[in-house]
C-alpha cells in the first residue's frame, strides 16, 4: 500500500516512484552515438609481411578458438560474450558483463 497526502490526494514523495537517474539528467545523454566493436583477437606482424598480404593469406590471432570475445564501447572494454548467428547476422550473446565500478576504475 503506498502513503497518500490526505490533503491532496497524491503519492507522497517516499511514495512516488524514483529513477535513479533523474537526479543527473541522465536523458540528455540517451541518443549520443557511440562506437561499439568486438575484437576477435589481435596480432603484431611485420610491415614486411603486412605487404605481402595478399586474398588467401592467413593472420594467426593471439586468442584460442572457443575463447570469449572482447566487446569494446569507445575503445573501453566493456563486456565479453560468444559468437552467435541471428537472422544471418553475425551477433554477439554476452556472457560477462564489466561491473559499472570497474568500468570507472579504467577511465583514470
Amino acid at each position: 500500500m503506498s502513503d497518500v497526502n490526505l490533503e491532496n490526494g497524491q503519492p507522497t514523495e517516499a511514495a512516488a516512484p524514483k529513477n535513479s537517474f533523474d537526479d543527473r539528467g541522465i536523458d540528455l545523454l540517451l541518443d549520443i552515438p557511440l562506437e561499439v566493436s568486438v575484437e576477435v583477437g589481435r596480432s603484431r606482424i611485420l610491415v614486411r609481411d603486412l605487404l605481402q598480404l595478399q586474398e588467401g593469406s592467413l593472420v594467426e590471432l593471439d586468442k584460442l578458438a572457443g575463447e570469449p570475445l572482447d566487446l569494446y564501447v569507445n575503445s573501453r572494454l566493456i563486456a565479453r560474450g560468444e559468437a552467435v548467428v541471428v537472422n544471418e547476422k553475425f551477433g554477439l550473446r554476452l556472457t560477462d558483463v564489466v561491473s559499472p565500478s570497474e568500468r570507472i576504475e579504467k577511465l583514470g
